[in-house]
Parts: structure tokens; C-alpha cells; sequence
């Protein structure tokens, strides 16, 4: 039919809402999943912590089976309990105040997905191990025999690390200005 049309769908409708809902959590529970998937064969494939390791690349790139009782880099050294309170206590206000940081938007519900399950991940290994395992070591050693390192890490702090990056792209996009219908009739030509 000429000249029928659907009106166009407001972009903040509940189901549209719940579907970012659906969205974040499914991937927070992938990445959930993968972190303690990867943690779990450490476990067994690299049975004694600070020793085992398998060089992937040599000079470049190992697995390894390190304990961190602290946050990045190693901060906070010793304090578990401490650092398992605050992730507990972060995740619950991020899940809590989601719509602040974009969870209405495809970015804001990625990098929401990828902070809230490498935070699940890391907070289930303080609870059930004491600690987080972190496996993936990369380094260069240099012809004088210098090692230059990265602190070793896992899925979790790679999904954090990433959701956050992406958080601040989205900071940085202009928001969205809602278009209003122009009243003013065209004026007429000469």
C-alpha cells in the first residue's frame, strides 16, 4: 500500500533493553566460562605453581602457573581477602548502575559482558583457590641476555582490560541528540 508506513520503534522500548540485559550477561558467562576453562587445564597441565611451564615461543611468549594474591602487577601483594570484598562489591554496583556506563548501546553492553565475567572469574579464584591463577607470560630477552616482561596475566584480566578500553571509547562518542520535528513549513520558492 502507497503511503503507509510502521512508525519507527523508540530506541530505549523494555524489550530492546532486555535484549542488551540478555546480551551482557550471556557474554559475561562466556567469558565466565573460557577463564575458568583456560584456569582449570593450568591446573592440571602445570601441576607445580612457580615451576611448571611450557614455552609457547620461545624468548617471547610461556605458559606458566603463577599465583597472585594481589591486583594488577602484582599490587597489594597478600591481600586476597581484602581484594575479593572490593570485586564483590564492584561487580554488584557495575550490575547495578549498568545504564550509566551504556548498557543500552552494542559497545556498552560488549564491554560491560567482558568486565562483569573476567570479574566472576578472578573473584571465583580468590574464593575457591586463595588467589588468581595467572598463566600467560609474555617476555624478550635481548641479545645481551636482558629479559624486558610483562606481568603475567589470564582470560579475566584480558576481558577487564579490554571492557574498559572499550568503556572509554564509548566516553569519548558524542551522545546521541534526540531529533525533534521541525514545525516550520518550508518557504515557499520565488
Amino acid at each position: 500500500m502507497k503511503g503507509c508506513h510502521s512508525p519507527a520503534r523508540p530506541l530505549n522500548t523494555p524489550r530492546l533493553k532486555q535484549n542488551y540485559n540478555l546480551r551482557i550477561a550471556v557474554l559475561a558467562l562466556i567469558i565466565f566460562g573460557l577463564d575458568q576453562l583456560t584456569k582449570w587445564s593450568v591446573l592440571h597441565l602445570l601441576p607445580v605453581p612457580g615451576q611448571s611451564e611450557i614455552h609457547v615461543l620461545p624468548g617471547f611468549f610461556r605458559i606458566v602457573h603463577w599465583y597472585n594474591t594481589g591486583a594488577a602487577w602484582s599490587m597489594f601483594s597478600n591481600n586476597n581477602g581484602i581484594l575479593a570484598i572490593v570485586s564483590a562489591v564492584a561487580l554488584v554496583v557495575l550490575v547495578l548502575v549498568r545504564n550509566k556506563f551504556g548498557a543500552d548501546t552494542s559497545l556498552g553492553s560488549l564491554s560491560l559482558g567482558l568486565i562483569f565475567g573476567g570479574i566472576a572469574g578472578n573473584l571465583l579464584d580468590r574464593i575457591v583457590h586463595g588467589h588468581v591463577i595467572d598463566f600467560l607470560y609474555f617476555h624478550l630477552i635481548t641479545r645481551s641476555g636482558v629479559m624486558h616482561d610483562f606481568p603475567a596475566f589470564n582470560i579475566a584480566d584480558s576481558a577487564i582490560c579490554v571492557g574498559v578500553g572499550l568503556l572509554f571509547i564509548l566516553s569519548w562518542r558524542p551522545e546521541a541528540q534526540p531529533k525533534v520535528a521541525s514545525t516550520e513549513q518550508p518557504a515557499p520558492k520565488s
